[in-house]
C-alpha cells in the first residue's frame, strides 16, 4: 500500500472505489489501550481461539499500536491465527446509517508452518502478511474512514504483489467463517463492542472482478471455490 492518496473498493452496497487522502503529514505517536480494552481482547482470544504461542509487540508505534496475538494451531482450526490488539485503541469514521461498531481488530489465517520468528521475517516473502496486518489496522486512523466487511484495499495503483514470491495484490475484510457468532464480537463492556473481522488476500484477477463486476461477484466466486478465512498461498485465482 502507499502513502498519499488511498482508495478503497466499497463493500456489499457495490463496486465503488472511494478514495482517501491522508490525514497526517507525519509521525503521531500512540497513546496506547486502556487496559480494560486490552483486557477483554485477551480474554475473548483465549476462550474462542484456542492457545497463544506469543505476542508480537509494537514498541513505538504511529497512531495506534498494533500488537499481534499468534494462536497456535488446533484440531479445530488446523492453521496459525493472527489476531490485532491496538487498532481499536481509536474509533473508526464510520458514516450514520450503517449501525457497526466503530471499533475493529483484524484476524488473518496463516498455514500452520507458516514461520513467525525474527530470523525468518527478515524476508519479505514470509513477513508480508503480518506488515499487511499492521497496515490495515492504521489505515481507517490514518485516512479517517472505516473497513467494514467486503471492503477491499488493493496494494498500490495499479495494484502490485506484496512481495516478490507471491502473486497477492490486495485484499478483502470478510466476517469469519470458521468461528461461532459470538466469537466475531469482543464485548468490552459498558456498552461497548470491538467486531473482529478476517483479512483474505486477493489476486490480481479477483480484484478486478469487484471492481468490473461488483461485491456480489467476488462473494459467488468465493463461495465458488469454498474459500474462508484460512488463508492458502498456493491457491490459485477464482477467475
Amino acid at each position: 500500500m502507499v502513502s498519499g492518496t488511498l482508495w478503497i473498493m466499497a463493500g456489499s452496497e457495490g463496486s465503488g472505489i472511494l478514495r482517501h487522502e491522508a490525514r497526517h503529514d507525519g509521525w503521531v505517536p500512540s497513546q496506547g489501550q486502556r487496559q480494560e480494552v486490552a483486557d477483554a481482547i485477551d480474554r475473548h482470544i483465549t476462550e474462542h481461539f484456542g492457545p497463544v504461542e506469543g505476542v508480537l509487540h509494537e514498541m513505538v508505534s504511529h497512531l495506534v499500536a498494533v500488537h499481534i496475538y499468534v494462536i497456535e494451531p488446533t484440531d479445530r482450526r488446523p492453521f496459525r491465527t493472527l489476531i490485532t490488539s491496538g487498532m481499536s485503541e481509536l474509533p473508526m469514521t464510520v458514516p450514520q446509517g450503517h449501525g457497526i461498531s466503530p471499533y475493529a481488530e483484524l484476524a488473518i489465517c496463516l498455514p500452520a508452518d507458516w514461520p513467525l520468528d525474527q530470523e525468518s521475517f527478515r524476508d519479505e516473502n514470509v513477513y508480508w502478511p503480518v506488515r499487511l496486518l499492521k497496515q490495515v489496522a492504521r489505515l481507517p486512523h490514518e485516512y479517517g474512514t472505516w473497513v467494514g466487511p467486503w471492503h477491499s484495499v488493493p496494494n498500490g495503483d495499479p495494484a502490485g504483489p506484496y512481495a516478490p514470491a507471491t502473486p497477492f495484490a490486495g485484499v478483502v475484510v470478510v466476517p469469519m467463517l470458521t468461528v461461532p457468532e459470538e466469537a466475531q464480537t469482543v464485548d468490552v463492556g459498558g456498552g461497548t463492542r470491538i467486531e473482529l473481522l478476517a483479512l483474505l488476500p486477493l489476486h490480481p484477477a479477483e480484484i478486478a472482478l469487484k471492481v468490473e463486476r461488483g461485491t456480489n461477484a467476488l462473494v459467488e466466486a468465493l463461495d465458488r471455490g469454498h474459500i474462508t478465512e484460512a488463508f492458502d498461498p498456493n491457491r490459485p485465482p477464482l477467475v
